[in-house]
């Protein structure tokens, strides 16, 4: 079972659409975290949602408690408070995209992902990674080709991993291939 905690966006239930095609997926709102399905569930799923990830502690809370015990998979916000909850620093950027199509491209340090393909993702965010980013077992695998933001990240020893981008979104090109890797990795 997939548990998604719900960071009040308009697109978690996509989201949800989007993991229930691999598997019987239950959400609940951030503050309003059922116990026994978190325990229950073999895959967690961070949201996107407003706001900064200093907004929500109870989430990190929740990452904290089960890193390295069950997989974990951020989006947007959720890409973002998993970085926040290892030490990264989040901040603005120079340009917001919320509703726009980027390329991207996968670098050598990703196992899951062929190096050197590009594809169009959709972009919500007008927050991002500062860097440099150091935090072992955590490799920046893709990026903007044009601004070089981090755009995912891998950690295969913990099973954690997390997409700036939606990969839910109609503008992203193979969203549905992606998360399909990373529930079968």
């Amino acid at each position: 079972m997939i548990y998604v905690i719900d960071h009040k966006d308009s697109f978690t239930h996509n989201v949800v659409h989007q993991f229930s095609l691999f598997d019987r997926v239950e959400c609940d709102d951030f503050s309003q975290i059922n116990k026994s399905k978190l325990n229950k569930a073999s895959t967690i799923v961070f949201s996107p949602g407003p706001g900064s990830p200093k907004d929500y502690p109870l989430t990190s809370k929740i990452y904290n408690q089960f890193k390295g015990k069950k997989k974990m998979v951020g989006i947007c916000l959720g890409f973002q408070q998993i970085l926040f909850s290892e030490g990264a620093r989040i901040i603005e950027q120079n340009k917001i995209y919320h509703g726009f199509q980027s390329e991207v491209e996968v670098n050598k340090s990703s196992k899951l992902f062929k190096n050197g393909n590009r594809f169009k993702v959709g972009r919500y965010h007008s927050l991002k990674l500062e860097e440099p980013f150091h935090v072992k077992n955590f490799d920046i695998t893709m990026r903007c080709v044009i601004s070089g933001v981090a755009m995912s990240f891998e950690n295969n020893i913990d099973k954690i991993y997390g997409f700036q981008f939606h990969p839910e979104s109609f503008l992203t090109i193979n969203g549905k291939l992606l998360i399909k890797k990373i529930l079968s990795s």
